[in-house]
């Protein structure tokens, strides 16, 4: 008997019997669709993670940052450094770090800056000094205009960058490019609410240059990327804050594989521009806190494979019974099989095919209801998790090979004892079988 007939006496076998079939079917069912949907929902969070690290300059970035506390071992203490960095260390990195792809230096003021657009309309948002290397960066395109370029920078010009909601909120159905905003020179906090409430107030008057593609809002940290406006560095240091420090230093390795050599290179540089100190800040890796969540989601499948491997041996012993109940239902068949030349070879590929077959059409069907609960799952996420708009439900190839082959290997595994035992009944006294 060749494999093919073998497989189609199987499959008649199945549709003979086809409640019986699929109640036998139903563990290895259920094992490879809950697997799959697991995994479509894990790895959809996964591609989350991963799409909301390049919204902030991918894995490959690390920051340096100085602030009132700083980590010593395993506890933070009291930053009383009287070293800042400054626009200097960032040119002496991108001219001394062969690690390094490229450097993005930021005095970010997050929010409470008032915006006032020419027409009047006006709104509180924050701003951030950067060099034209963010827009490489942060693989972030204008969607119309033009980003701030190195002469802006060297310059120091009177120019910036919307982001999206806030153009769209200052310019409303407008084109923003070529107007002019202003911007107060202090931030909205109480102790600045009286000169907010001052006709004369101090503000900046800035030319608009583009304005960047919608990004959205940062998962890890919350940060709305659209509502702010960006500024050349060096505008901000002699528009706002009156000197040339600079307050966090992004640094973009070449690889992942190259971030510790960077930190190392950047580190190096640092100590020696600043008396040999490099105790005054921090460092902080994108690809830290994505390991972690990475750990986790490999922990959970580990979970979900033992317990589908469980579904699946609870699957596999029942379609055993199911053969060896065929087997004694069948006899007079096998008896007359044999009789007409049939080896035991055929009988003992017959019913190992059948098993094989079984099994894999509930791999099949388990992949059909794993796809889709995985979908119907990734649609109640979303409203669980209303922090993002799509949850993705990413089910690979890879996977549903290995769930047919699996559901394979359980056929031949649970099938061989009735298989053979079918293979060794004596035709004579299968005959005589009632």
């Amino acid at each position: 008997m060749k494999i093919g007939e073998g497989f189609s006496v199987g499959l008649t076998a199945i549709h003979a019997n086809k409640m019986r079939s699929l109640l036998t079917m139903l563990g290895i069912v259920i094992g490879i669709a809950s697997v799959l949907a697991m995994i479509a929902i894990g790895d959809g969070a996964k591609m989350i993670v991963l799409q909301d690290a390049q919204k902030i300059g991918g894995a490959n970035q690390v920051t340096l940052y100085r602030s009132g506390h700083i980590r010593k071992g395993d506890r933070w203490v009291r930053n009383r450094s009287n070293e800042y960095f400054e626009y200097g260390d960032v040119l002496a990195i991108e001219a001394e770090c062969p690690s390094v792809e490229g450097v993005i230096p930021r005095i970010p003021q997050w929010r409470g800056v008032l915006v006032q657009a020419e027409g009047g309309a006006e709104k509180r948002t924050g701003y951030e000094g950067i060099t034209s290397f963010y827009q490489i960066g942060m693989n972030w395109e204008p969607a119309k205009g033009r980003f701030i370029s190195e002469e802006d920078v060297a310059d120091r010009s009177k120019v910036c960058v919307l982001g999206s909601d806030v153009a769209n909120e200052l310019f409303v159905g407008q084109d923003p490019v070529g107007k002019t905003i202003k911007i107060a020179r202090g931030a909205g906090n109480r102790r600045r609410r009286w000169e907010q409430r001052s006709q004369d107030r101090s503000m900046e008057r800035f030319t608009v240059v583009g304005v960047m593609e919608p990004r959205g809002r940062s998962l890890r940290f919350g940060w709305n990327l659209d509502d702010r406006v960006l500024l050349p560095l060096t505008t901000v240091q002699e528009r706002f804050t009156g000197n040339d420090r600079v307050t966090m230093i992004s640094v973009q390795a070449k690889s992942v594989e190259l971030i510790n050599q960077a930190k190392e290179e950047v580190t190096e540089v640092i100590r020696k521009r600043h008396r040999n100190q490099d105790n005054f800040f921090n460092v902080w890796e994108m690809r830290a806190g994505m390991e972690q969540l990475f750990k986790i989601s490999k922990v959970i499948k580990i979970v979900l494979g033992v317990i589908a491997g469980f579904s699946l041996l609870v699957g596999g012993i029942g379609i055993m019974n199911m053969m060896l109940v065929s087997v004694t239902e069948r006899t007079r068949e096998i008896g007359l099989r044999k009789a007409v030349g049939a080896k035991s070879r055929d009988i003992l590929l017959q019913f190992l095919v059948e098993a094989i077959a079984m099994c894999s059409v509930g791999g099949l069907i388990g992949i059909g209801l794993g796809v889709a609960a995985g979908h119907g799952m990734a649609n109640v996420a979303v409203n669980i998790v209303k922090i993002v708009p799509e949850w993705p439900a990413v089910v690979s190839t890879e996977w549903m090979i290995i769930s047919v082959a699996f559901s394979a290997f359980i056929g031949i595994v649970f099938g061989v004892y009735p298989a053979v035992k079918a293979a060794q009944l004596s035709p004579i006294e299968a005959l005589r079988t009632e």
